[in-house]
């Protein structure tokens, strides 16, 4: 594989890194609910920029390595759809305002970046060190594909162990303090369900990034490809957020696309480590010359055509059922609450309901 100069590397770095802390700039100076219309245009900008980044690739260090990003990219692009719909149930479970999910959203795609940066020099680590790692990175993909398509469904992300101990140990309001941490209610602090929320989704991102990792080095063993790909990948996830909002729930054969990914992946892993085999006991320790690898080229193809095929399957699905909602989804992951008259609906929306007809919401007393 060619080298990518250093320069290289730290120039874009320091470029991205500029670029998402001007976006966390915008999110917490202007606390809004996006527009179809700026929602889309932010997710544009991130696509054409993710496409231009490959496009300096390939001048820089070829086209193999240009083929790795953008297949890379394509792969935490479909999988954090996924991370996108867990996100939607825990906004929608913890009732959090619309005003400030996109500071929410924010912390968590940083959260995610740093988790992942983790998971990635330690599976750099492991790839140099032991070649016999991708048997296992393989089987879990595999693994993990089975899950995904026939599965079930994420469980109620708002009602984990970790969330259940938070709750017992910490002093947590009932009420939001607009972006607030913490607040003072009758004289003492506490916090407010911003943290609850915030741990929710980082423990979402650990889980996550278990995933994204071992199935991007099935593409690249670069962790600078690794990373940059996952960066672009998450860089419009909040963008995203608004511009799909109910419609990812509705999207019902993702989940298979995801899984056929997740499952090429590891099988690709594992002829891999069969052809770079060093384990004494599968043929002597001596590689397995016979066992044909996967190129990146086929790869990109297959990441295509597999989203392409289960989102125009959940697309149709949608126009015959025009009356779906997504309901049945939240309601599937825990994320829902019964309204006065018995009716299943969101969290959220069971909030606005309960405010509007007891008038003013109580609000903590702020500092």
């Amino acid at each position: 594989m060619p080298e990518i100069p250093v320069l290289f590397q730290v120039v874009s770095l320091a470029a991205i890194v500029l670029i998402l802390v001007a976006d966390i700039v915008l999110a917490y100076r202007r606390p809004h609910v996006p527009s179809t219309r700026e929602s889309t245009l932010w997710v544009v900008f991130y696509v054409v920029l993710a496409l231009i980044f490959a496009g300096v690739l390939f001048f820089v260090a070829g086209a193999t390595v240009a083929t790795e990003f953008v297949a890379g990219w394509l792969t935490e692009y479909s999988l954090s759809i996924d991370n996108l719909f867990v996100f939607i149930v825990i906004m929608a479970g913890f009732a959090v305002p619309k005003t400030r999910q996109q500071e929410v959203l924010m912390i968590g795609i940083i959260l995610a970046l740093i988790f992942r940066g983790i998971f990635i020099l330690i599976g750099a680590q492991l790839i140099e060190n032991f070649s016999w790692i991708f048997y296992l990175f393989g089987a879990f993909l595999i693994y993990t594909a089975i899950t995904q398509a026939f599965g079930g469904d994420h469980g109620d992300a708002t009602d984990t162990a970790l969330i259940r101990f938070a709750k017992r140990r910490l002093s947590v309001t009932d009420e939001y303090d607009g972006g607030k941490l913490r607040t003072t209610v009758n004289g003492k602090k506490m916090f407010t369900p911003i943290l609850i929320v915030l741990i929710a989704i980082g423990a979402t991102d650990v889980l996550f990034a278990l995933d994204s990792i071992p199935a991007i080095f099935g593409i690249t063993s670069s962790p600078f490809i690794v990373y940059t790909a996952n960066i672009f990948a998450l860089m419009r996830l909040r963008q995203l957020y608004f511009l799909l909002g109910d419609l990812v729930e509705r999207l019902k054969y993702l989940k298979y696309g995801i899984a056929f990914i997740l499952a090429f992946i590891g099988v690709k892993l594992i002829l891999h480590a069969l052809h770079e085999n060093e384990l004494p006991f599968l043929n002597g320790g001596e590689h397995i010359t016979a066992v044909p690898e996967i190129g990146t080229g086929l790869s990109l193809i297959v990441i295509v055509v597999s989203m392409a095929v289960a989102t125009v399957a959940s697309l149709i699905s949608i126009k015959r059922d025009p009356n779906a909602s997504i309901k049945d989804a939240v309601a599937a992951h825990g994320a829902v609450d019964e309204d006065q008259d018995g009716t299943e609906v969101p969290r959220d929306e069971a909030a606005a309901r309960q405010t509007d007809r007891g008038g003013t919401a109580r609000t903590a007393k702020r500092d």
